[in-house]
Parts: structure tokens; C-alpha cells; sequence
């Protein structure tokens, strides 16, 4: 192995990560193995969030090192994204999907009826201005702080990531096309450093427009204002961009 593709804090490069997660795709068990232990400290990271829930520490890590594993498995050298950003939803996925399915993770009767109070506004909202709807503007329709609708839509469902469908399998937009300016309040720190690998993966300009309409709460004749280009080029490239991303997911 070249020393010189392994940084100061024993992480490998991103083309040496390639390289071990194609041959631990064939089958390769030292690779994989090699993989498992550099990210280690992903995985850590990870479960810790998710202390506090009735369950050793241990069984926590050892939880987020089977998703993981399945990150191995899965992950599409094709795309152009580091393998973290891909790893994060899958290892905090593994484990919220253990604690849903060991009933840990109680979902209480006001936030499930929340919950489906928002998903016939959304719908109200969808026909009303033939777009979707923000969080924001869900929790205005209801009367309620959109940190609460944001808890129920997640809490609905088995468990949420903003790449996921916000609204069902058949749904075209993800958790992260409807959260606008309530997506600073969610304290999902495995959500948070996902999207920013994710941003990072962008153009100055792709950042600037997802950055107005999803994190400003801007509308895409505000953001064309602010660029100097027109609504229909905004939309445009919002839609390309989101359909990259969901790809990169």
C-alpha cells in the first residue's frame, strides 16, 4: 500500500478508498477489513448521536459498522462523491432502522396526527400553487412552528433522511426540497455533514441557488433577481441540479 495516499490523521485518499472498496466488492475480505477499520471513527461519530436510548454504546457501533459494511457493498464508483457522504445516511440509517425495529423509538398520537394534518395541507398547498410546499409554509397553514411539522414528518416515517422521499416511495421530492428555512433548525448532525459533502460537490453558482432556495427561504424569481439571469433559467437549473444530487445519493 502507498503510504503517501494515507493522511496525517490515517485516513485514506479518495482514490485508495476506490481502489479498496472495488476489490472488497469482489470479495476481497483484507480489503474490506482495511475499510472498516479507517472508518472507524465515521462510524463513532455516527452512533454516538444516538446515545442516551436504553442501548450500550457498543451494540450501537457495532449496528453502524453493518451499515457500514452495506456502504461497501453498495457504493457506485461511477458517481463522482466521496464515499463518507455516502456512508453517513446508510451507517445512522442502520442504526435508527435497529431502534424503530426494537421499539425504541416511540412515536407519540399528536405527532402522528400532526403529521397527517401536513400531508393534506402539503396536497392543499401542491394544487393551490402547483409546486411544493416548504415546511414553512405547511406550519403557517397549520398554525404551528415548523420545527413541530418538520419532528412529525420525520417521526412518521421509519425512519428519515433528507435524501429520502418526503412523502411516500411515489414521491419525486426528497425531505430536502421541503424543509426551506426550517433546515437550520433540524439537529440531525449525520443529515448535516452529508449535505455539506454533498454542496461541496457543486458549482460556486449551484451553491449559491440551493443555498437562497432551500437554506434563505428565497423564491427562484428572488434568487434570479439576485444572480442577474431569468425565473425560468433559476428553475432550470434547481431541477438539474436536484436530480443530480438524488443520483449522488
Amino acid at each position: 500500500m502507498d503510504e503517501r495516499q494515507i493522511n496525517t490523521n490515517g485516513q485514506f485518499s479518495s482514490a485508495l478508498t476506490r481502489t479498496l472498496i472495488s476489490r472488497a466488492q469482489q470479495g476481497d475480505e483484507q480489503a474490506k477489513e482495511q475499510l472498516v477499520t479507517t472508518n472507524a471513527p465515521l462510524v463513532k461519530s455516527v452512533a454516538k448521536r444516538f446515545m442516551n436510548r436504553a442501548i450500550e454504546y457498543d451494540d450501537l457501533y457495532q449496528i453502524g459498522c453493518m451499515g457500514l459494511i452495506k456502504a461497501i457493498a453498495r457504493f457506485d464508483l461511477s458517481y463522482d462523491v466521496r464515499f463518507s457522504t455516502y456512508a453517513v445516511p446508510m451507517i445512522a440509517g442502520e442504526i435508527k432502522r435497529f431502534l424503530r425495529d426494537d421499539g425504541m423509538i416511540k412515536v407519540s398520537r399528536s405527532l402522528k396526527e400532526l403529521a397527517a394534518r401536513a400531508a393534506a395541507v402539503r396536497e392543499k398547498l401542491i394544487d393551490t400553487h402547483a409546486r411544493e410546499p416548504s415546511v414553512a409554509e405547511i406550519a403557517a397553514e397549520l398554525g404551528v412552528d415548523a420545527e413541530d411539522v418538520a419532528e412529525a414528518l420525520e417521526a412518521a416515517r421509519p425512519y428519515a433522511s433528507i435524501y429520502e422521499p418526503a412523502y411516500g416511495a411515489e414521491s419525486d421530492a426528497m425531505l430536502l426540497d421541503t424543509v426551506g428555512g426550517a433546515c437550520r433548525e433540524l439537529d440531525s448532525a449525520t443529515d448535516r455533514v452529508a449535505l455539506k459533502e454533498l454542496l461541496n460537490t457543486l458549482s460556486a453558482r449551484e451553491r449559491t441557488i440551493i443555498t437562497l432556495r432551500y437554506f434563505s427561504d428565497q423564491t427562484q424569481t428572488q434568487v434570479a433577481k439576485s444572480l442577474g439571469i431569468s425565473q425560468v433559467q433559476v428553475s432550470r437549473l434547481e431541477n438539474a441540479i436536484l436530480q443530480r444530487l438524488r443520483k449522488l445519493v
